[in-house]
């Protein structure tokens, strides 16, 4: 994994100096090789994390053997031996000077031309720069693992991996405007969606999508659509599709092993880390490297667990005791590695764990996906419940009964009391019942800072009708999973220069579960039951009877506790007037329902105007 970034800029306007300056923002994801390619036209920058192939042969901005294009990625490409087979049976005389996945990917594309891309398996951002026709071309992979920022104004088009390469540049920085439109989308999401920024100008590459810049144009295309995956007929028989599953899964964890650097996995404990681990270990010789953290509350606390499944395993086992402060140490640094409002609180266990096992090895693998992609999320069955016929003519007299309720009851008010069946069918049932709904958005913001969004996803010209689940689950495929998770995953681990891999999100994987009946994922209120059924062929089911609590924190616990003060300087009356955002008495209500009326389920809401305040306080200075 490196930092990528670059220009065109014909009139100069960017030059060294900024290729410098990119590098130096984004060293941390890249801290063994440094270089850059400029040839008064174009440049391109690179910080390596050397992974394949540690030689000075696998430096990156590379050269194609014919002189003509320049590359630069970030990321790994898993099947790059299968690709060289392909190219040597169509270029018997390519000879590989290094034995890196970059050199083949870009002999891949001078062969083949942009739809080099299909063969491709891995997580990547590439720029390839074509010297002769002075166009710029950027990929990115299928789900969105690895991140790409662009902006395009005057004569001028830049990219790069972290937001802030481009927004701290000083050129760059005097044209940005924040965006209204994503601090609404935060609010309601807990995260912004791409193809937005918090600043209008710079915007995400989308996952599955190329774009070319020539001629003072930036045009993208989507070159992979999970939605065209989506097959009319299903995998329904239980024995085949767990043969398919365990065939893909082996061979996803085989290849993501694939390593000249000391790897491990994180090992939580729970169903998705537990199989990636399992398998891990069963193709390698000797013990490898796990890592968790364990809470000192014991609430949040699932290190017992994970030291379970690592003794069976007979792991080499790294466990980190994390206490409160520990963690909250972190939090005033969460503006500078995320770089635009985001409300994910397990973002600070990712980053201590990530930061423990950089101490250890170069290279993870995660279980991120296997949520998303086999219905782990009771989000699930409250999408099904809600879309009841019977539901939605009884929704608004059952949500008035439920506000009288505790704090569970509470949020699942806040669900129902959404105010479109279209948004009910396909919005985002886990994140609406804790952060605020476009009702509430106008009233928490100020009017100068409310605008409208759109974040429902169509299912329309899908090869299959799908049911309410599956709509979910689409929905957080394309949209929580790439802009939360795997953003949360990203920035983390990079920020210490670790490299983390996440086999459950191989695009064959990702294939087969969508046209997997939903009964084989979600059964008899078994969630992720086929996923299970693998595990325990390697792991004893009895280790995993518990409920599932995710890589979360006591965030709401600490906001009236250890946080208080800072939770009550960041939501004071003088910082609400300060940054003029939101409205001062509906922020006071919230308060006071939280700290008083002890409505505890408002936290998630709470951190959010924090966020937004810290974010607004930094970019100001």
């Amino acid at each position: 994994m490196c930092g990528i970034s670059g220009f065109v800029s014909p009139n100069n306007q960017l030059g060294i100096e900024d290729l410098h300056g990119f590098n130096l923002v984004q060293s941390h994801r890249g801290p063994d090789f440094s270089d850059f390619f400029y040839d008064n036209f174009a440049g391109l920058a690179h910080q390596r994390l050397k992974i394949i192939d540690l030689s000075s042969n696998a430096n990156q901005p590379m050269l194609s053997h014919c002189r003509r294009f320049v590359m630069i990625y970030n990321g790994e490409v898993y099947n790059f031996k299968n690709i060289l087979t392909d190219i040597k049976k169509e270029d018997p005389g390519f000879n590989p000077v290094s034995t890196s996945d970059t050199e083949i990917v870009l002999h891949a594309f001078v062969l083949w031309g942009k739809e080099f891309v299909n063969k491709l398996n891995g997580m990547f951002a590439i720029a390839i720069y074509d010297k002769e026709t002075k166009e710029l071309h950027l990929f990115r992979d299928r789900i969105g693992i690895k991140p790409v920022f662009w902006i395009k104004y005057d004569n001028c088009f830049a990219f790069s991996s972290e937001l802030k390469a481009l927004s701290k540049n000083k050129t760059i920085r005097q044209r940005l405007t924040v965006n209204n439109t994503a601090i609404n989308e935060f609010l309601h999401l807990g995260y912004i969606p791409a193809p937005h920024t918090i600043y209008n100008e710079i915007k995400k590459l989308q996952p599955g999508f190329a774009g070319t810049y020539s001629n003072n144009e930036f045009t993208t295309y989507q070159w992979w659509n999970a939605k065209e995956k989506i097959e009319s007929e299903i995998v329904k028989d239980e024995v085949q599709a767990l043969d398919k599953l365990r065939e893909i899964v082996e061979s996803s964890v085989s290849q993501c092993l694939i390593s000249d650097v000391p790897f491990g996995t994180f090992l939580s404990g729970g169903i998705d880390s537990s199989l990636v681990t399992a398998i891990a270990q069963k193709v390698s010789a000797n013990p490898i490297n796990t890592f968790s953290i364990a809470f000192s509350d014991s609430k949040y606390n699932e290190a017992k667990f994970a030291k379970k499944v690592a003794g069976f395993l007979n792991t080499n086992h790294h466990e980190f005791e994390v206490t409160q402060n520990q963690a909250l140490e972190w939090i005033p640094d969460l503006m500078s590695i995320y770089d635009e409002p985001f409300a994910d609180s397990s973002a600070l266990p990712t980053l201590l764990v990530s930061k423990l096992a950089r101490s250890k090895v170069t290279m993870t693998l995660s279980g991120d996906g296997g949520d998303e992609l086999f219905m782990g999320y009771g989000a699930y069955t409250w999408a099904q419940k809600l879309n009841n016929p019977l539901m939605k003519i009884a929704k608004k007299p059952l949500s008035l009964l439920l506000k009288s309720g505790d704090s569970r009851k509470k949020r699942v008010s806040h669900l129902l009391d959404t105010p479109s069946d279209k948004v009910l069918k396909s919005h985002i049932f886990s994140q609406e019942q804790y952060f605020y709904s476009r009702k509430e958005l106008k009233k928490l913001l100020n009017r100068n800072y409310y605008s409208e969004f759109e974040v429902e996803e169509t299912f329309s010209n899908i090869a299959r009708k799908l049911s309410t689940k599956e709509q979910q689950a689409l929905f957080d495929l394309l949209y929580y999973l790439p802009d939360d998770l795997l953003v949360k995953v990203d920035r983390a681990s990079m920020k210490f220069g670790l490299e983390t891999r996440v086999p459950l999100l191989d695009y064959r994987l990702v294939e087969f579960a969508l046209n997997l009946d939903e009964n084989l994922k979600l059964k008899n209120n078994t969630s992720k039951y086929l996923l299970k059924k693998l595990l325990y062929e390697y792991v004893p089911e009895e280790f995993f009877q518990r409920p599932k609590w995710g890589f979360s924190i006591p965030l709401g616990s600490w906001m009236k506790e250890e946080l208080f003060n800072f939770a009550n300087d960041w939501l004071s009356e003088d910082m609400i007037k300060k940054h003029g955002i939101f409205e001062e008495e509906y922020v006071a209500d919230l308060k006071n329902k939280f700290y008083k009326k002890n409505q505890d389920y408002l936290y998630n809401r709470l951190w959010q105007i924090i966020v937004v305040n810290m974010w607004m306080e930094k970019e100001s200075k």
